[in-house]
């Protein structure tokens, strides 16, 4: 299956005692089947990879693959610090049936060019199936350049390029720059208006667990080259968008399905739910997105 349009990124829920909570992750996969996204991805930011252990992120992309039952593309974060355990989790994920992988540069002593090319390599070469490229410079510290990007889409398996960056020049540079095979996907939600009318295959976003119809009736306009409808569907959002990216999305991707009826289940400590203040925010959006 070939992955395009809005991907939408799960939450990883957890149970009272703290454990994951894989008949409600299989609910919200089913959700979000049913309402329509075009694909889906198990632990990115807002599915709290980075507090898993490596046994319950392999569960987690067991439960998504079996819960979307080849209904839809599965999207799987495998990153990690280092690169043996970010080829592991690469091929368990092939191996599990997730359709491609999701690759971020994680740090914590700020690597060169030179390192960062020599992990995608032996990721993409441990691999067969299609790899994406995640550049987020607010959660690595790093933002690689289009020409790097570039030269990493030349690897084997690299297919597909997640830009998160602020710069509303990038997608454009990118789509220039990178083969046609190499679909650029919109990664921050502020950038996709933007992205798509410089050429990007789709955007990856948290934003459909809470208002799903919102974005894919944008995507239905920018697909029908309707581009004032498209500004009308976004202009509808951009508050919400804002939101649950200045507030952290897993806990405000909670908030949202809380508020809006649908079991989020706990958040994985450290993390923590919005204050009540930062609640009340968030009902006053819905309300008046008449999504609650």
């Amino acid at each position: 299956m070939k992955i395009n349009g809005i991907v939408g990124y799960l939450l990883t829920p957890c149970d009272a005692g703290g454990q994951v909570d894989h008949s409600l992750l299989s609910q919200h996969v089913e959700r979000l089947v049913g309402l329509g996204v075009h694909g889906l991805c198990p632990l990115g930011s807002v599915g709290c990879l980075p507090y898993l252990s490596d046994e319950e992120r392999e569960a987690v992309i067991r439960t998504t693959v079996a819960a979307a039952a080849g209904r839809v593309p599965v999207l799987a974060g495998v990153s990690s610090l280092s690169t043996a355990q970010t080829v592991r989790h690469a091929r368990f994920a092939q191996a599990a049936g997730a359709t491609a992988i999701q690759v971020l540069p994680s740090t914590y002593w700020q690597l060169t060019e030179a390192e960062i090319f020599q992990y995608y390599r032996q990721v993409a070469e441990a691999v067969s199936i299609p790899l994406m490229v995640y550049n987020n410079p607010f959660t690595t510290g790093l933002d690689l350049s289009v020409s790097f990007l570039s030269k990493l889409a030349e690897l084997p398996n690299v297919s597909l390029i997640k830009e998160a960056s602020p710069d509303e020049t990038k997608i454009a540079r990118l789509r220039d720059a990178c083969p046609d095979h190499v679909g650029i996907f919109v990664g921050l939600n502020s950038m996709a208006k933007q992205g798509f009318r410089d050429g990007a295959a789709g955007w990856c976003t948290a934003a459909p667990n809470v208002c799903a119809p919102f974005i894919l009736n944008f995507h239905r306009c920018v697909v029908s080259g309707d581009w004032a409808g498209a500004e009308h569907w976004f202009a509808r959002q951009a508050d919400l968008l804002n939101f649950l990216m200045d507030h952290g999305l897993p806990r405000t991707v909670s908030a949202g399905l809380e508020l809006s009826g649908v079991p989020a289940g706990q958040l994985r400590a450290p993390l923590s739910a919005l204050s009540p203040a930062q609640n009340e925010a968030m009902r006053d959006i819905l309300e008046t997105m008449e999504i609650i």
